[in-house]
């Protein structure tokens, strides 16, 4: 509940920003120059790139969690098994081990969502964040029925 928070908050932030900065936009462009029109209209092109990439961030978070909770409700996710260290981050080690495991079962099932869910958790896990993404989508797709590159 408190990542949805931080992440609502956030969001609500960034979307505040784009109306402030497209508003100077607005401003320049009623300047009515050549100079101030065209820093209005570059202007006003950085929050419609920023809320476009909040919006596809947001739909893949819900994507995702409603995967997961599909998972939860078959009793599928999976278990925290992770030795920690005194301190609680995640042991370099045991996120490798669990890794090599959630590894080899999306290889013997490359198109079953569920397998490649577990490997973007395990991704995640071991701090390899770009590859978790795409782990993540992969199994989006699968769900959706989609075919993607993993």
């Amino acid at each position: 509940m408190r990542a949805k928070i931080s992440y609502a908050i956030t969001a609500a932030v960034l979307v505040f920003y784009f109306v402030l900065v497209g508003s100077r936009g607005v401003m320049l462009i009623q300047s009515g120059t050549v100079i101030t029109v065209t820093f209005g209209v570059a202007v006003l092109i950085l929050p419609v790139i920023g809320l476009w990439f909040l919006w596809k961030n947001t739909q893949f978070v819900r994507r995702a969690n409603a995967l997961a909770a599909q998972l939860d409700a078959e009793g599928g996710l999976p278990v925290d098994e992770l030795k920690r260290t005194p301190g609680g981050r995640i042991d370099r080690d045991s996120a490798d081990e669990i890794f090599a495991k959630r590894k080899a079962e999306t290889e013997a099932a490359p198109d079953d969502w569920r397998s490649w869910f577990r490997l973007a958790v395990a991704y995640h896990d071991a701090r390899d964040t770009p590859r978790a993404r795409k782990a993540m989508q992969r199994a989006i797709a699968l769900h959706d029925g989609r075919t993607a590159e993993a």
